[in-house]
């Protein structure tokens, strides 16, 4: 399947290549920023050392101008080779299409071939930008920040692995569940785009036999199971958000009542807590992103299976 699809990336692969490249490129600009801003506030504001805070300020200017130029060009790239993918599939399906006779278009019935040419597509395209970007950016920045973490203060950084381990059981469970009914829902598209398609091809027909509130109630349903698949999908995935708010909240308190009694210590710098705070927030923000990567993947792997179906099917 994954070499049936591979195929139609064609003359975007550099364009594929490029894209985790530049966010690559971005995630580590992104974490030296804040390690600059530990040395601006020990080295510079604490000591009164003005030099130094113009030196160390204009480091992180060009690193955030890099940071914005790569996260540009990786989007650009991005939106080039996920469209192109997704123009190169509707080709080759529509090729393959033209080929069908009577019977492999009753296989897959018209109603299912629209579906699979647009909706299953359109997923398979999404997946595919997410892949490039977010699915390289998410582990890059998770293991940066863990490691900017691990260098500044091990103890604390201690408080990351918990966090990451208890997120990331969650997320896992939550895709299982989400994924079984992204699954169903590409069938029940089925039969609305086939309840749309016999009210249109035969229009002339429900009219003279007087079948309009027959056919209403036909495509209400169909749409009403579109709609309870996709709430109890979305019920399951929406509870990322306030999983992801508790865990955030309860590392910065973590952080922030262990970095304290460090700092009276004299064992932390305030610069270094900050630099800490602001990697807490990075390693969980890119879990969450790897979970909405995953969740778009399920998803999309049911329409890369019925995609390749139609590619890998012979005419009779």
């Amino acid at each position: 399947m994954i070499k049936t699809l591979a195929k139609q990336i064609k003359e975007f692969k550099a364009a594929s290549i490029a894209t985790p490249l530049f966010m690559i490129l971005e995630v580590l600009m992104e974490m030296i920023i804040p390690y600059l801003m530990a040395s601006i506030i020990d080295k510079g504001v604490n000591t009164g050392d003005i030099h130094h805070i113009y030196k160390v300020g204009g480091i992180m200017v060009v690193a955030a101008v890099i940071g914005l130029f790569a996260g540009m060009m990786g989007g650009r790239f991005g939106a080039k080779a996920s469209a192109g993918f997704a123009r190169n599939l509707r080709e080759a399906m529509f090729n393959n299409i033209q080929t069908f006779s009577f019977s492999n278009i009753d296989k897959f019935s018209t109603a299912s071939l629209i579906t699979r040419l647009t909706t299953d597509v359109t997923n398979l395209q999404n997946a595919y930008q997410m892949i490039l970007r977010m699915c390289t950016r998410a582990p890059a920045s998770l293991i940066c920040a863990m490691a900017m973490a691990f260098m500044i203060n091990a103890r604390i950084a201690s408080i990351y692995l918990i966090a990451v381990i208890f997120l990331g059981c969650f997320l896992v469970f939550i895709m299982k569940k989400a994924t079984k009914y992204f699954r169903e829902v590409f069938e029940k598209y089925d039969d609305l785009n086939a309840s749309v398609q016999e009210n249109i091809s035969a229009v002339r027909v429900v009219k003279a036999y007087v079948r309009e509130e027959y056919e209403t109630t036909k495509f209400q349903k169909a749409c009403n199971k579109v709609y309870e698949m996709f709430v109890r999908a979305e019920k399951l995935v929406v509870m990322n958000m306030p999983v992801m708010q508790f865990t955030v909240y309860a590392c910065i308190l973590g952080i922030s009542w262990l970095g304290a009694n460090m700092i009276v210590g004299g064992s932390l710098t305030t610069g270094e807590l900050m630099s800490l705070l602001t990697y807490c927030m990075n390693i969980l923000m890119s879990l969450m992103m790897l979970s909405m990567v995953f969740v778009m993947v399920a998803m999309s792997m049911a329409s890369a299976r019925r995609i390749s179906e139609v590619l890998n099917e012979t005419s009779d």
